[in-house]
């Protein structure tokens, strides 16, 4: 048993997400949301280098003290495995840890429109899953390729950094490939997979020009590409691949998009009220690629997507702002937690209670 496997049991019996590590600093977990110490003594820097170099070993360790980050997964035991990141910081060394579910939880059970399905059955082209640190993409990830593992006989490669949910092959053949160990870049795994025989790609995170420009390629040409940003909303996640090219590309990659985006996932977690059992839920905006939202993207009026996306309620969309409405009054989030993860703030500031209004006004809330 490794020493840090001690933090690890009390994250798990405590029912957290996340542990946090700092030299100088108690060791912390963050439980629904909030973080919280789970001892009062600091850890030393002896201690927090005893226990960090002994799960990663020699070779990643020097890498470590050689670069000041570093990612990995590490796995308690068969039950237990965690998304690491060790960095150097201020006080000294400093980690956090993700606790990687090992059990693969379905669509339906983490409360997915139903819809998502139906666009991850599509032949070609390209979905993203988006959303801020932390608020589930790589769970939401997980079950979609699971529920296409589950029901199609594919090739899926995905690209990860590091490796968190282990697929086994059901009726499909996975390929689960980590960056650097297996290869140097998103970039080089996803032009890697164009001669692997592969029909479906998932790209860990598309956060550079050339990621990108590989994804749009790879979906032109018939493979199904899944991937995230940290976008907020389908517009933002738009904007984003688009805004990431020179000025002088810009028109033929919306071009390009326009043909070949499926869907947008954008997702929030939101903290659920006691009455509702505590804990969090995810709540979803949905973007269906069709011919209104190709026009849309290729005459780069992007405003008007949230239109497109409210009128597309019985083809399955959902605008964010109405998802959180819906969980407001149904009781599972508070009127403040509703109003704090909008996007149209005045729609929920009326439900606020008075004494919190003055607060809401003057913190602007998180978009």
């Amino acid at each position: 048993m490794a020493y840090i496997d001690q933090f690890f049991q009390v994250l798990i019996e405590a029912g957290a997400s996340d542990l946090h590590l700092a030299v100088n600093r108690p060791p912390k977990v963050r439980r629904h949301g909030e973080i919280v110490p789970i001892r009062e003594e600091p850890l030393t820097m002896e201690e927090t280098a005893y226990m960090l170099s002994e799960i990663s070993g020699p070779a990643r360790w020097e890498k470590f003290e050689a670069c000041g980050d570093l990612d990995f997964a590490y796995e308690m035991d068969a039950h237990s495995r965690f998304r690491c990141n060790f960095l150097k910081q201020a006080s000294g060394y400093g980690a956090v840890f993700r606790l990687i579910p090992t059990k693969i939880m379905t669509l339906d059970q983490l409360g997915i429109p139903p819809i998502v399905k139906e666009v991850a059955n599509v032949r070609g082209g390209i979905i993203l899953v988006t959303g801020p640190t932390g608020s589930g993409k790589s769970t939401t990830l997980a079950a979609l390729i699971d529920h296409i593992n589950s029901t199609f006989t594919k090739h899926i490669i995905t690209v990860e950094e590091p490796i968190e949910f282990v697929h086994n092959n059901k009726k499909s053949v996975i390929t689960q490939r980590e960056v650097p160990e297996h290869s140097i870049s998103f970039a080089a795994g996803l032009k890697a997979a164009l001669r692997e025989d592969t029909d479906i790609v998932l790209v860990g995170e598309m956060r550079d020009l050339e990621t990108i420009a590989l994804a749009l390629t790879a979906a032109e040409t018939g493979l199904l590409v899944f991937g995230t940003l940290h976008t907020n909303n389908a517009r933002k996640t738009v904007d984003r691949l688009i805004d990431v090219f020179p000025s002088d590309q810009q028109a033929q990659v919306r071009t390009m998009l326009s043909s070949s985006l499926r869907g947008v996932v954008a997702q929030l977690l939101m903290k659920k009220t006691p009455e509702a059992g505590g804990g969090r839920i995810a709540v979803n905006e949905i973007l269906i690629g069709n011919s209104a939202v190709s026009a849309i993207i290729r005459e780069g009026a992007t405003q008007k997507l949230q239109d497109v996306i409210v009128a597309g309620k019985g083809q399955g969309m959902q605008f964010m702002d109405d998802a959180i409405w819906e969980q407001m009054l149904k009781g599972v989030v508070s009127p403040h937690e509703a109003y704090m993860k909008a996007i149209d703030k005045a729609r929920f500031r009326l439900y606020l209670p008075e004494e919190e209004k003055a607060l809401g006004d003057s913190s602007g809330g998180v978009a």
